[in-house]
């Protein structure tokens, strides 16, 4: 008898300790949505372009006679930066002056004649036809023989060059490329949901704030300014270009780089919760909710935005309803848990604590 009372003792013993094991591990962990402020991260493949970019060809046709600058120099507005060998041009200005001054000896004789009234009107008027055509020639002389000299429109910085001294050019050929460097425009292309997103934000006057992440996966010193929008959208790929202006003081930018702009959007008493506690199904996503009597149920939430281990939830919570942190797994639908709650403050600040 006395053995009989230990063994059932023993078993007493043993089938206590089971059930708090297994208390212990259909235990779970819930949380509430976090309600504060914060900011999100959009990105988008972004291309970069001089706010001026030119191509410097010949206006004239000969030999280049001299290069006055060295490719990826910075020259001011009006150096020289080519030259082409100018004699034709210079014999042509020549004879369209010889002729100007010819022309002009002849109206001013005639002129003093009809002054006179020794030749008619119609002959002093022919004389000042003559002077005047004259005239335009030498202009239009005088005027090739400036295109054989390329000085630069504007400050900027001088490409790499396509010919050499002594080349033999014709007009319209391309000699260089040409940048003005000091502000750069930077294009990315946008989705319609976000630029419908952006436009129901964005107040009338309101200038949206930009930054570039460069290819080296730093971030541009300078943040940049959303200036313009294109007028259509892409019928193929359902985007629109914006254009952000950023400023370039050092030079650092140059026509034809990459990157990713970044546009943070502050986002005002913001529902977070963590990834980790929704689940999907059919793409559609869902939380467990957990009710006054601890019995769990699946509810649908529609999700606004997307950061790092978290979610900022559009429509499908409330600040004061309980979710199901782990074990998502584990429960099923109208099930009563047993739960330990977590603030959500601490549940989002120590996600890689309580991963499953």
């Amino acid at each position: 008898m006395v053995l009989g009372l230990c063994a059932t003792v023993w078993m007493s013993s043993c089938d206590s300790k089971g059930e708090e094991k297994k208390e212990e591990v259909t235990k779970f962990l819930v949380t509430s949505p976090l309600i504060q402020d914060t900011l999100i991260t959009k990105d988008y493949v972004s291309q970069v372009h001089s706010i001026q970019h030119i191509e410097l060809r010949a206006m004239e046709k000969g030999y280049l006679q001299k290069i006055y600058v060295d490719e990826g120099q910075f020259v001011k507005k009006g150096q020289m930066i080519f030259k082409i060998m100018p004699n034709i041009y210079e014999a042509e200005m020549e004879k369209a002056k010889a002729e100007a001054e010819f022309t002009r000896i002849e109206y001013e004789n005639t002129k003093s004649l009809a002054d006179r009234k020794i030749v008619a009107p119609n002959e002093l008027a022919m004389d000042k036809a003559k002077y005047d055509k004259a005239k335009a020639e030498l202009l239009l002389a005088e005027t090739h023989l400036k295109f054989t000299e390329i000085r630069a429109p504007f400050d900027g910085i001088i490409d790499r060059f396509l010919v050499r001294e002594g080349s033999l050019v014709d007009e319209g050929d391309l000699l260089s490329n040409f940048a003005d460097n000091s502000k750069m425009w930077v294009y990315y292309n946008v989705p319609e949901a976000e630029y419908l997103d952006y436009r129901e934000k964005l107040q009338s006057e309101e200038k949206v704030e930009v930054h570039l992440i460069m290819a080296n996966s730093k971030e541009f010193e300078f943040p940049g300014i959303v200036e313009t929008i294109e007028a259509d959208f892409n019928n193929e790929t359902g985007n629109i270009a914006f254009r952000a202006t950023f400023p370039n003081p050092k030079s650092l930018l140059r026509h034809g780089e990459t990157g990713n702009i970044e546009m943070r959007i502050p986002m005002y008493n913001a529902i977070m919760i963590p990834q980790k506690a929704t689940f999907e199904v059919l793409d559609k996503k869902y939380v467990f909710i957990v009710d006054k009597d601890n019995i769990i149920h699946s509810r649908e939430i529609t999700i606004a935005a997307e950061i790092p281990h978290v979610y900022i939830v559009q429509s499908g919570l409330e600040k004061t309803d309980r979710i199901l942190l782990d074990g998502l797994r584990l429960v099923k639908e109208n099930e009563k848990i047993s739960f330990d709650f977590i603030q959500p403050l601490a549940a989002l600040s120590n996600l890689t604590l309580y991963a499953e």
